[in-house]
């Protein structure tokens, strides 16, 4: 019998964090038992992190519990590909072993799934926390005066997201229907190569039938412990995966003028040139050819634009 949801942890030698999260996940299953199933995926980790999962798999033995251990670190995304490629379940929801998770999560979540079988995406809302200073950065991610049930899941990220849209990235926070997420890694395999191919895979659920956003917040996201901290990393995501998954979004169904102004809006942001020359004198191979494909993208988008005000000024 096909289980409701697969709640999967992708992890690599972080062994105390991942027992910490078990931990909290053992306690809020109770009760759903039957409904859920548990998946980690173990990057090739050099730690005791093998212990660690032998050891909830005895405390959780009424529970389906499998694991995986890669033979090599194939970094986040496919780990992350490997969680979602390897789930029956009719609903995923990968979290990280690091994201502090409020305990009635989980029974929102089962509770949605159970009443709303139409849902492709249920995104948690949540608050940004500097794990280094312990400061809460931003209290509430999504501003969501309404939760319902959207029907139309791409008008309501158009309308409602083009501030927000980085949200869609953060793993912890997506609950996806099993078969949209694994239809959107086979309309864009690459994406497993893409630092924010989260993103794409959020917005794509979206396409196929309804999302629901929550007004309440049940995460926290760690802010500071990702490799994004990183310059030269940060440095290559920004100006190449993010605008990727701009441009991918308008292939798979998301309006033109929508990707346009989430491109042009990036181009224009504050002390953007300054980046750009920054990461070019910094490191020039990677530099030019991030940059040079980059700001071919924005011309022609540029372009696109003028040509269709043009035509309007045409037919006035």
């Amino acid at each position: 019998m096909q289980k409701l949801l697969t709640i999967a942890i992708p992890t690599f030698n972080r062994a105390t964090l991942l027992d910490k999260q078990l931990s909290w996940l053992s306690q809020a299953i109770q009760g759903y038992e039957s409904d859920c199933e548990i998946l980690i995926s173990d990057n090739c980790s050099t730690d005791n992190t093998q212990e660690v999962i032998k050891k909830w798999q005895e405390i959780l033995s009424n529970i389906s519990f499998k694991f995986n251990k890669n033979n090599e670190n194939i970094g986040l995304m496919r780990n992350l590909a490997y969680c979602i490629n390897n789930t029956n379940s009719k609903y995923l929801w990968v979290i990280g072993d690091d994201d502090e998770i409020q305990k009635t999560a989980l029974y929102y979540v089962v509770k949605n799934l159970q009443s709303h079988p139409d849902l492709t995406l249920l995104s948690l809302n949540y608050s940004r926390v500097d794990i280094p200073t312990a400061k809460v950065i931003k209290e509430r991610h999504f501003s969501i005066e309404n939760e319902e049930i959207r029907a139309d899941g791409r008008a309501f990220i158009e309308g409602n997201l083009s501030e927000d849209i980085f949200g869609l990235g953060f793993m912890t926070a997506q609950v996806y229907q099993t078969e949209a997420v694994k239809l959107a890694i086979q309309k864009w395999p690459l994406s497993v190569n893409n630092l924010e191919g989260q993103i794409y895979w959020s917005a794509f659920c979206a396409l196929k039938g309804s999302v629901k956003f929550t007004k309440d917040i049940y995460l926290a996201y760690a802010c500071g412990t990702n490799a994004l901290a990183n310059p030269k990393l940060w440095f290559r995501v920004y100006y190449s995966d993010l605008p990727k998954v701009y441009a991918k979004l308008m292939e798979v169904g998301y309006s033109k003028k929508f990707c346009r102004e989430l491109i042009l809006t990036h181009f224009t942001g504050s002390n953007n040139w300054r980046a750009i020359l920054g990461g070019i004198k910094r490191w020039p191979i990677l530099g030019i050819k991030t940059i040079v494909p980059y700001l071919g993208l924005v011309g022609m988008l540029v372009g696109a634009s003028l040509f269709l005000s043009k035509q309007v000024e045409t037919k006035l």
